[in-house]
């Protein structure tokens, strides 16, 4: 084949160093190497299918693109930066093995169309890997949730204590967290799965192509309806980014709980060296780093969706060489999230939780006293009334420096003479989670009823 870029047009002068190491891409979009080729074996398929190029054409560029392929994985596959993009290196390389039915591959296609089809799949392909360490941290969440069914320690609003919860429902507030992270990205996959081959540069193809084939050859959910939004959607990119934003948002709240539980303060948790690092010059010190770092590390998974959003807002139709800039973002984006993810599951693995420190707490906050107003409302007393008394006795045991529970029967009939002996069942904190059996509650049997239905839901999804 000639010499110069396979790109270069009309272009007559080469392009100095210094711009070809601007504008190359080669150099982090090769990780598409799979979805560009299995693409053009789908094109070569469909071109064979119209009758565009003969059938020994098609079976010698897909042989072509094997042996390229083998090349790539074997490490022996010279990446050229001249080339721009791994779409240009891979064709060039295929007309050297092939000579020049190579050359036909491109026919009824652009680079544009290319582009997208082939990041389309790799967005799918590694959301998809997404759902799968998503899955395993919910698996290992609702495993730890069935082994401490019965802890009991204080649920928190305003980060003050509030009321009784079990860890399992703590725990199984995440696990729902992250189940909803699977389903929005199989919705969102929907919409990505979508197959622009066909499109060409912006305005179509005068060749028969079949763009149904070739979604149906790669599995795709559909073809595009326009083919300049086609060539010119990153749509795809940015839901993508959007659903990793909620999963990391998520990782940051539960790792947010862990710094806080890890804290002497708390106590509630102990983390394993593994996931922890001490102090350079304070030997007591456990850090929670590995917490600490993802919940960092959600800021940069929000940077590159805003970054793509930013990019996209002010570009005309159609393709612009700006789009260019989605995949470093989203190269970015998918290590993070799938390194958080995998530490994540590991982590809650290994977290060992302390029963004293979570029982002491519950004492300490108080939680029992909305089922004191709440035993008085069963009594008669109007609850905004039922609302005041047990404020009085929460001030009480505050004085005494006890618990609700430990106030003499003496005081606490002063403040309503419907109390009697049964008040002391009614401020057990295993009684308090106990009969909050409601759809979705803290109660032992809603706990039971979610654990099931989460791992019903992972059996099935």
């Amino acid at each position: 084949m000639g010499g110069g870029k396979l790109s270069s047009g009309r272009a007559s002068q080469g392009s100095i160093p210094l711009v070809e190491e601007f504008t190359q891409s080669v150099s982090y979009d090769r990780v598409l190497y799979r979805q560009d080729i299995a693409g053009s074996k789908a094109h070569a398929r469909m071109l064979a299918g119209r009758g565009i190029i003969s059938g020994e054409e098609a079976g010698r560029l897909i042989r072509g693109l094997d042996a390229v392929l083998g090349e790539i994985e074997s490490g022996v596959f010279a990446w050229n930066t001249a080339d721009e993009d791994l779409h240009m290196n891979i064709e060039r390389r295929l007309t050297e093995l092939v000579g020049d039915v190579g050359k036909k591959l491109h026919t009824g296609r652009s680079r544009n169309d290319q582009v997208s089809l082939d990041f389309r799949l790799y967005v799918s392909d590694r959301a998809g890997v997404w759902r799968d360490l998503l899955r395993a941290l919910v698996s290992v969440l609702i495993d730890r949730a069935e082994e401490h069914a019965d802890l009991l320690m204080p649920g928190f609003t305003h980060l003050q204590p509030a009321q009784p919860v079990s860890l399992a429902q703590h725990l199984l507030a995440y696990a729902c967290m992250f189940l909803r992270d699977t389903e929005r990205l199989s919705e969102a996959d929907r919409r990505i799965r979508v197959c622009p081959l066909g499109a060409a540069a912006l305005a179509g193809s005068p060749f028969p192509l079949d763009p149904h084939s070739v979604a149906a050859d790669l599995n795709m959910h559909g073809v595009f309806r326009n083919s300049m939004d086609a060539v010119s959607d990153r749509d795809f990119v940015l839901e993508a980014l959007f659903c990793a934003s909620l999963v990391m948002m998520h990782l940051s709240r539960l790792s947010e709980d862990l710094i806080l539980w890890v804290s002497p303060a708390f106590g509630f948790i102990r983390l394993p060296d593994a996931y922890s690092t001490g102090s350079s010059i304070m030997p007591q010190k456990r850090n929670p780093d590995t917490a600490e770092l993802m919940r960092g590390k959600c800021g940069r998974v929000y940077g590159a969706l805003f970054s793509l959003l930013t990019v996209m807002k002010g570009l005309p139709m159609t393709y612009n060489r700006d789009l260019q800039e989605d995949k470093e973002q989203f190269l970015d984006a998918d290590r993070t999230l799938s390194l958080s993810l995998r530490v994540a599951a590991g982590m809650m693995a290994e977290v060992g939780f302390v029963p004293e420190k979570m029982r002491a707490a519950l004492r300490r906050g108080f939680v029992n006293a909305t089922d004191l107003a709440d035993y008085l409302t069963a009594g008669g007393v109007p609850f905004r009334d039922a609302y005041r008394m047990a404020g009085k006795a929460v001030d009480e045991a505050e004085k005494r420096g006890c618990g609700l529970e430990d106030l003499p029967l003496d005081f606490l009939r002063s403040i309503s003479p419907l109390i009697a002996d049964d008040v002391r069942d009614a401020l057990s904190y295993e009684r308090a989670a106990a009969r909050r059996e409601s759809p979705g509650g803290t109660g032992p049997l809603s706990v039971q009823r979610q654990i099931a239905d989460l791992r019903r839901e992972l059996a099935t999804g």
